[in-house]
């Protein structure tokens, strides 16, 4: 149990690391206040541009991925040690404790608690995730047809104590877009297209 509760705290504080406030202080723009007003990698690049998605993106998986790696290496027998880190290090991006816990939506960590677990499944969520975001022009589709698969496939693969893990932190992700499933049966929904065009950059 010492084991697992040392990698959620590893995980979570990990987490809540957030390049996308790095970034934004640096450029001035209030990322908090602005856009969808969260600290993750859409956000960023919607406000910022391309290279400032794609360093938070990257920051926001590696953080996972290094949460996840370490408490594997400092706690070798423990089984799921790894995923426990993965999961927290999302959480902690949702909810950063110094930012009064209004963090990111979590896509980004949760892929990078999925490489950690295994590269070859990430990679297969990674390319249906670009399908389904193309296909429909939303990401938020793809957000939740990624978070619904991997708890399900470690049910099937690894066991119910992994699966139940994920799809906790699923669900709190489900939650964070509830107002983009608002958008999206209003029509207001802004698409992945119209985000890369720039239309909404902060200058």
């Amino acid at each position: 149990m010492k084991a697992y509760l040392i990698s959620a705290l590893l995980g979570y504080l990990l987490g809540c690391s957030s390049m996308a406030l790095y970034i934004s202080k640096l450029k001035g723009v209030n990322i908090t206040k602005s856009g969808t007003g969260n600290l993750g990698a859409s956000n960023a690049m919607v406000l910022m541009g391309w290279g400032a998605g794609v360093l938070v993106a990257v920051h926001d998986i590696g953080k996972a991925v290094l949460a996840s790696f370490l408490a594997k290496w400092l706690f070798p027998e423990a089984a799921y040690a790894g995923i426990t880190a993965g999961a927290a290090s999302t959480m902690g991006h949702m909810f950063p404790f110094y930012l009064r816990f209004k963090g990111g939506k979590g896509l980004a960590s949760y892929f990078g608690m999925i490489l950690a677990w295994n590269w070859k499944i990430a990679l297969i969520v990674f390319a249906a995730g670009v399908v389904i975001t193309l296909a429909t022009n939303y990401i938020v589709i793809a957000t939740v047809s990624i978070v619904l698969f991997f708890p399900i496939y470690l049910a099937f693969t690894a066991g119910w104590v992994p699966a139940v893990i994920t799809a906790a932190v699923s669900l709190v992700i489900l939650w964070k877009h509830r107002v983009n499933f608002v958008r999206l049966k209003n029509g207001t929904e802004v698409g992945f297209r119209k985000a890369n065009s720039g239309e909404l950059r902060v200058k």
